[in-house]
């Protein structure tokens, strides 16, 4: 290894340690914070998909502190209109017959951007919201500059259901689900979130624009020629089954799997670095379809010691683990000595699991586990 990539891979711990910090900060989000610096590295766009209360906007904007530059946050509306985004027509300018736009502090001069609701959007910013998000370019009357941006994310707590806010969703090439954290972990999350309340500023790790710029340009380093022909096949299945992974997105996905290979200080991808591939859903019902799909080209990989660790684990939940658990916690409730504590942890618990049911794609395996835990909650109702 020379020393010009000993220094790029000092970036790399870097970053790392920035996710970890984060990880730290938000407890149950690992999966969620794992893809933001995928597409930190890659330079692409990330879609939470939530309700509130789940810390979507709270890790951006703890991200954005730890990133030395400028962000942009802003929560849209069907009224939100352009000098909202990019700033108001420089008076000064108008007056002398020119068509400037007054950017300071607005999104054309961010380097992290985060959209809230972005799926309230209307006609007015559309256009140029499809520019910023595709080609990283502001685009207005003769004005035509790149943006310094190094992530855009949008966060909304639905899909999109008209086709015009489908071409805007389409420009986020991974979306991931931020759900509540498992009750078992509540304790944890109510400590970090006290920590974020004391503004606990130890140890707090930073880096810069210029730093994440330097990573992305990295990508090209990485040699995807051993993968290619694994990775053609896997978009072949994917289309296959119904998935729509055009030419344009399957380009683009190639940086981040470039960028799993990255994180983990390689040069050269391996087959497992396509678990980035079970983010690319269009509707909730197509998870577990492309999560089976990716899993088998995954698991097949043999070099588990150089694998990205997001790669071995499981997105979408095991309906005969949850079956087994509702059956488990149902005897649990019939033992007349449970304490009062432990049947106020099964209540919290089964709450989990019910809202992770809603996440089993097949009908007949939701059934089959909704079923006892409807049961269950019948026991608890009639107890009380």
């Amino acid at each position: 290894m020379n020393s010009t990539t000993e220094k790029q891979f000092e970036l790399i711990d870097h970053l790392n340690h920035i996710l970890h910090h984060l990880k730290n900060k938000f407890v149950g989000k690992d999966d969620i914070i794992d893809l933001m610096g995928i597409c930190l590295a890659g330079r692409e766009n990330l879609f939470l998909l939530g309700p509130p209360g789940t810390a979507k906007s709270a890790m951006v904007r703890e991200l954005s502190k730890l990133i030395n530059g400028k962000s942009f946050e802003y929560l849209l509306t069907r009224f939100t209109e352009p000098n909202e985004l990019f700033g108001p027509f420089d008076i000064r300018k108008l007056r002398e017959g020119d068509l400037v736009t007054n950017t300071e502090g607005m999104l054309p001069e961010a380097n992290l951007i985060f959209l809230d609701e972005l799926l309230n959007a209307n006609s007015a910013i559309l256009n140029s919201l499809l520019m910023v998000l595709n080609e990283k370019v502001f685009r207005r009357g003769r004005e035509n500059r790149e943006l310094p941006v190094v992530m855009i994310v949008g966060a909304s707590n639905h899909l999109p259901e008209d086709e015009a806010l489908a071409a805007l969703f389409d420009r986020f090439l991974i979306r991931v689900r931020c759900d509540y954290v498992d009750p078992a972990l509540l304790n944890n999350v109510l400590e970090a979130g006290w920590k974020l309340e004391k503004k606990d500023m130890a140890d707090k790790p930073e880096i810069s624009a210029e730093n994440i710029f330097d990573i992305q340009s990295m990508i090209g380093l990485v040699d995807l020629q051993e993968i290619r022909p694994a990775y053609i096949n896997l978009v072949e299945m994917l289309r296959n089954a119904g998935v729509q992974v055009s030419d344009r997105r399957a380009v683009k996905l190639q940086r981040l799997i470039a960028a799993s290979a990255l994180l983990c200080k390689r040069t050269k991808a391996i087959p497992s670095d396509m678990w980035v591939m079970r983010y690319i859903w269009d509707t909730e019902e197509q998870q577990e379809v492309i999560a089976g799909i990716v899993n088998t080209v995954v698991s097949a990989d043999k070099e588990t010691a150089s694998q990205h660790p997001r790669a071995s684990l499981q997105a979408i939940p095991n309906a005969d683990e949850i079956y087994k658990e509702v059956v488990d916690m149902t005897e649990k409730w019939d033992d007349v000595s449970l304490a009062l504590a432990e049947r106020t942890i099964i209540k919290d618990r089964l709450r989990y699991l019910n809202g992770r049911c809603e996440w089993i794609s097949n009908e007949v395996q939701r059934k089959f586990v909704q079923e006892p835990i409807d049961a269950l909650w019948q026991k608890i109702i009639h107890s009380a």
